[in-house]
């Protein structure tokens, strides 16, 4: 069973503290809110979505990395890991 099935229930508490936040915003921006108020609620989001994206990582790594005993698969694993990370943090 993949790790994200495991923790569904964690991870989609995440997800939708982040749909909140995302409808905030929103609601914000149609009510002409301040800007630091709004910058201070995109920050928010992003917080978020980076503590999902550390979680699944995390699981990621966990099942796939340390658990896994087939070296080829590791290596594979890992870069799925870096090419995600990469692509994150352009």
């Amino acid at each position: 069973m993949s790790h994200t099935l495991r923790e569904q229930k964690k991870l989609n508490a995440r997800v939708s503290k982040i749909q909140g936040q995302v409808n905030g915003l929103q609601k914000m921006l149609q009510e002409d809110h301040e800007c630091q108020q709004v910058l201070q609620q995109i920050a928010a989001i992003r917080g978020a979505v980076n503590g999902l994206m550390r979680e699944v990582i995390k699981g990621h790594l966990a099942e796939h990395l340390v658990l896994e005993e087939d070296l080829g698969k590791r290596e594979a694993d890992m870069d799925v890991v870096l090419k995600v990370l990469d692509s994150y943090m352009k």
